[in-house]
């Protein structure tokens, strides 16, 4: 890992455009990971029927410690983003604001995606006393009764009310950080409610919409995570009005809009039938092995954020334990060299055989 003295002139990956700018031109990459993903919790108030913890336990319940946060971002010292969140609601977790804190103190940029439904006040200006550049909101729904089934708790109200709040917050008092925006999970069963969700995020003053893809387990599907249900490169025509009536009246709104990869990958959309550099091989250009790290909060080492949401089992692609091994033997590890390998063949990791780069996680 390099030192704390290493100038910003000798950083050469763009934190933006991290999952593609890399070259995969070796089982070990000459340079250190872009970005951490840290779980900071796998707890989570919600029991939503797109994501496997709801199913069944994946880890034992944990917080990540302070002292596990601190080893692992202690060794990258020239970290250029870091994602705080995994399979759990991060703003449950009390020492949220200090991990901002220590993170930006060291000019990393630093994001997470919530529920929103403890960004309360108190909770929202330790946030921004905290210099979080980033807030991902995940409404999922653009009515109560949309949110109950895909949520599973009936909090919409409740969500709605609190980033209008801080939303207020922010503009009376001139705070430009973080950038908030809501985020809809792309199901068949709610599509048509897309141009619904771009007005509800417009009335709680989110300038900025991403429509995501739906990650799903082909086998032995859970709840609303099934093939059916996803739209990636399987938009019907009746289905791609409603995103053109969602793009129109985002920029009738004045707000940015994007159907998924956007936020990550600009100009690609849902409706555009896009081929990566193989179309037999849509993990062809994927890099996060090369540029990212994500690690649970018991100290796990998964290759990306995905894949925990991509196959049942996180023994099927443990990387590597935070808790006993430092982040340079992981990184340049069998597990990971052998991982690496696989992507680049014809036979990748089974988690990433479906998967590809435009995806906006």
């Amino acid at each position: 890992m390099p030192s704390a003295t290493t100038s910003a002139a000798q950083r050469t990956v763009d934190p933006r455009r991290y999952f593609e700018n890399v070259a995969a031109d070796g089982d070990v990459p000459k340079h250190d990971p872009v970005c951490l993903y840290l779980e900071t919790t796998n707890r989570c108030n919600l029991l939503c029927t797109t994501c496997p913890r709801t199913y069944e336990e994946l880890e034992p319940p944990a917080d990540m410690s302070w002292e596990l946060f601190c080893s692992i971002v202690d060794q990258i010292p020239r970290l250029e983003r870091a994602v705080l969140h995994g399979v759990g609601e991060p703003m449950l977790v009390k020492q949220l604001p200090r991990m901002v804190r220590y993170l930006k103190d060291r000019g990393t940029y630093v994001l997470f995606n919530t529920n929103g439904t403890v960004l309360n006040e108190k909770n929202g200006r330790a946030l921004i006393a905290a210099g979080l550049d980033e807030l991902r909101v995940s409404f999922d729904a653009s009515n109560a009764q949309s949110y109950l089934a895909i949520r599973g708790k009936n909090y919409f109200n409740r969500i709605l009310k609190n980033v209008k709040a801080f939303r207020e917050l922010q503009e009376r008092e001139g705070h430009v950080r973080p950038r908030v925006s809501a985020w809809l999970t792309g199901l068949r069963e709610t599509i048509e409610e897309l141009p619904d969700f771009v007005r509800v995020a417009a009335e709680t003053g989110v300038k900025e919409v991403y429509l995501q893809r739906l990650v799903f387990f082909k086998e032995n599907a859970i709840g609303l995570a099934r093939p059916d249900q996803a739209l990636y490169e399987q938009l019907s025509r009746e289905e791609a009005v409603h995103i053109d009536r969602a793009t129109a009246l985002a920029r009738s709104l004045g707000i940015t809009f994007s159907a998924s990869g956007g936020a990550s990958e600009p100009g690609v959309s849902l409706k555009r039938q896009a081929k990566d550099h193989d179309e037999g091989s849509p993990w062809a250009l994927c890099r996060r092995p090369w540029t990212v790290m994500y690690f649970t909060a018991n100290g796990r080492a998964l290759p990306c954020c995905i894949a925990p949401f991509s196959q049942r089992g996180y023994e099927n692609y443990t990387l590597g334990d935070a808790t006993q091994q430092t982040l340079r033997a992981i990184w340049t590890g069998p597990a990971y060299r052998a991982f690496r390998h696989a992507l680049k063949s014809d036979h990748p990791p089974q988690a990433c055989a479906s998967c590809g780069l435009r995806w906006s996680l």
